[in-house]
This record gives C-alpha cells, sequence and structure tokens, in this order.
C-alpha cells in the first residue's frame, strides 16, 4: 500500500477582505486534530476573495503561504488567487512542499467566460511529484468541464488531481456528476474542494479511482481528511477499472487520430454558435412589449404573440 493523507478545507469566503487570516486558523486547527495530514487543499480564490480589483503579483502571498506549509511540514495548496503579471491577470494556483518552497504554479487554462471577465487563460499543465508517493496534477474548476484538461494530466502520469473550485452557481449538481466521470475515465483520485458565501456553495467532493464518491461535504464549513492509497490508481490502470475497462490502455492504443485537434482546422458548426458573450434577455418578448403602446392585455397574450 501506498499511503497518503490529503485533507481538503471548505470554509466561508469573504470578497470584501483578505481570507489570508482565516485560512491560518484553519490549518492551525486541522493539524491540532488531525496531525497525520501530509497535505491540504483549499478552495479557488479563496485567499482574497473573487474580486479581480485584488489582484497582486504572486510574490506578495509567497512568504505567508510558505510560511504556513513550512510550520506545519505538509504540502499546501492554497486555492488560488487573481495573479497581476506584465498587464494580465491570471487565476493562479500555487504549490509550496513542506520547506515553504514553491514547487510549481498553474494558471487556469479556462477562465469561467463570459462570466470571468478580464482574466487571461494559462497555457502550460503542471503535475509534481511527492517523493515516494506519486504523481500529482493542478486543475482549477471550468477546466474540469473540458477533459481534455484531465486527460492531459493523467497522461502525464497524474494520479491524484487536485481542483480548487468556487461554483456558488445552479450547475454545482452537475460539476458533481463531472468530477465523478472524470476520476473514471482517468483512474484517478479527485479532491474536487469549493468554499462557501463569495467562495462557493460547498458541497466539496472526493471521488476514487473507480469514480466512486469517498466523501460528500454539505454547505458549511467542513475540514476534509483522508487516507488515500495511490497503489488503487496502479491497480485500477493496469487491470482496469473494477477488472473493467482499461481506459488509459485503450487511450494509448488508440487507431484514431482526432482532428478536431488539428492547429488551424476550422469547424462551420462551431463557428455558427456566435461570439462567446453573455445571454440577453428574450429578444421577441422584449419587441412584444415595444410593440405594445400602450401595452394592453395580460402577461400571457403577450408572450403568446412573441412567440406568433
Amino acid at each position: 500500500m501506498k499511503e497518503f493523507a490529503i485533507a481538503g478545507v471548505q470554509m466561508h469566503v469573504s470578497g470584501a477582505h483578505s481570507n489570508v487570516p482565516m485560512m491560518k486558523y484553519k490549518l492551525d486547527l486541522l493539524t491540532g486534530i488531525y496531525p497525520w495530514v501530509q497535505m491540504v487543499v483549499f478552495s479557488e480564490l479563496c485567499a482574497r476573495g473573487p474580486l479581480t480589483a485584488f489582484a497582486a503579483p504572486l510574490e506578495e502571498y509567497d512568504g505567508v503561504f510558505g510560511e504556513m506549509a513550512r510550520k506545519h511540514k505538509i504540502w499546501l495548496l492554497p486555492g488560488s488567487v487573481f495573479e497581476r503579471s506584465n498587464g494580465h491577470i491570471y487565476n493562479t494556483a500555487s504549490v509550496y512542499n513542506p520547506d515553504g518552497e514553491v514547487v510549481g504554479r498553474y494558471r487556469k487554462m479556462f477562465p469561467f467566460y463570459p462570466y470571468e471577465e478580464g482574466v487571461s487563460p494559462g497555457s502550460e499543465f503542471l503535475t509534481f511529484n511527492v517523493p515516494d508517493v506519486g504523481c500529482f496534477g493542478v486543475s482549477i474548476c471550468y477546466d474540469m468541464w473540458f477533459p481534455e484538461t484531465s486527460r492531459t494530466l493523467a497522461t502525464m502520469g497524474a494520479e491524484v488531481i487536485l481542483h480548487p473550485t468556487l461554483t456558488n452557481t445552479i450547475d454545482r449538481e452537475v460539476e458533481l456528476s463531472i468530477a465523478r466521470a472524470t476520476a473514471a475515465i482517468n483512474q484517478c483520485y479527485i479532491f474536487d474542494i469549493n468554499g462557501l458565501e463569495a467562495g462557493g456553495n460547498g458541497q466539496s467532493i472526493v471521488c476514487g479511482p473507480d469514480g466512486r464518491v469517498l466523501y460528500q461535504a454539505h454547505t458549511s464549513d467542513e475540514i476534509i481528511p483522508l487516507e488515500i492509497d495511490l497503489d488503487r490508481v496502479g491497480n485500477s490502470r493496469i487491470k482496469g477499472t473494477l477488472r473493467l475497462g482499461q481506459t488509459l490502455k485503450s487511450w494509448r492504443d488508440r487507431a484514431v487520430d482526432f482532428d478536431i485537434y488539428q492547429k488551424g482546422k476550422r469547424f462551420p458548426y462551431l463557428d455558427q454558435l456566435g461570439s462567446l458573450t453573455k445571454p440577453v434577455r428574450t429578444s421577441a418578448l422584449e419587441k412584444a412589449y415595444k410593440k405594445e403602446a400602450p401595452i394592453t392585455g395580460t402577461i400571457s397574450t403577450i408572450a403568446t404573440k412573441a412567440i406568433k
């Protein structure tokens, strides 16, 4: 068995002030109760909230987060922050080792457009090794909706995907299904850690390499400590998920080249979907209101006219 203990922290996040003091408190509490935990993961944008107005260079965080990791001798992924760099803003996660050193940074590849306005996408994947344990990959929130991102991490060897998220919308239930599917098709562990209040609507989820739920949080503050066995990943990938589908080997041995990934190839169907913008009110209904001067009849009558 190759055991390793990871804890997720689901906590209230404020968009009005720094949440770093509360993160420190939560980490002190966590390691005091569960001294066997070796890695801790916070939610997306946990430190400063979801407003790009507070974007800052990463160096402003490295000191405090490095000290948190060093103090408790843990691997630390403190969610992500809005990074300001060379005139751009990125949604960036940094990983710190037990000596407080930065071992890697990951910029979110798929900002939640058109809602995550003003944020530039990253273009480089991140995996890192925990000595004598295994390979870990990092993904952020909306990235998981694009299976190519998780598949790439698995192909690079990631046995655990750490996935800080900030979801406060009605599609959280859908994301829980995606998390399970991602774990199953990539035969890996998924730690999907959501925040609360300005940081999300909770329901963090941890899945095993067979897609089964190891734990799902509720909608209040929670510390989620779990000891996992990375040998389960190897067994799943070699013998098959539940001794059935050997997904990664089938992907490796595929007979088809997917031309949708060819650089520069055009797809008329996708082009006709229009620009990536926020939806607006139903135009037909608005036109109906404008045509009625003065507006007469019931709302249902006007709506019927709009449909016609």
